[in-house]
């Protein structure tokens, strides 16, 4: 049962699948939902204080190899397209429904990269991520719950 629930805190960690993945991998092995659920919301959470502190402190010094820049502009740019009309429009909310959507390459991950690429204060972005974050969770897990008592 650890071992199933530190799995899923590590899918909910990983930018491949996020609490997204986390949250049927813990339900279907048999994790209690409820654990499943603050677990991967807890994990996937913690995402955002890293990858902040990782673009405020550390990205200016990476940006000088040529291989780290090509590759954050790439991921800048992608971001940038996913969510750039609905940040400028909409600011907090246009974070808070990009986080919550729950597909691919929606998350924490791009949403603290285009709340730091459009320049949002620190506690307003923590917000619209934590707020997304938990509705996405609610939504997958909901989802994952209706189906796991379909298949019992």
């Amino acid at each position: 049962m650890i071992a199933e629930i530190l799995i899923a805190a590590l899918w909910s960690i990983s930018p491949f699948g996020e609490a997204k993945v986390g949250i049927p991998y813990a339900v279907f092995n048999h994790v209690n939902i409820y654990i499943s659920f603050l677990v991967c919301f807890a994990a996937n959470i913690l995402i955002f204080p890293v990858m902040r502190y990782f673009l405020d402190h550390l990205n200016h010094y990476l940006l000088k190899w040529k291989f780290y820049k090509r590759t954050a502009i790439k991921v800048a740019k992608r971001v940038k397209i996913g969510a750039g009309t609905n940040v400028a429009r909409f600011g907090f909310w246009g974070i808070l429904i990009f986080v919550m959507l729950p597909v691919p390459g929606t998350g924490v991950y791009a949403g603290t990269i285009a709340s730091y690429l459009f320049r949002m204060p620190y506690r307003q972005a923590f917000l619209a991520n934590a707020i997304g974050i938990f509705l996405s969770c609610a939504i997958i897990w909901g989802m994952t719950i209706a189906t796991y008592h379909g298949t019992r």
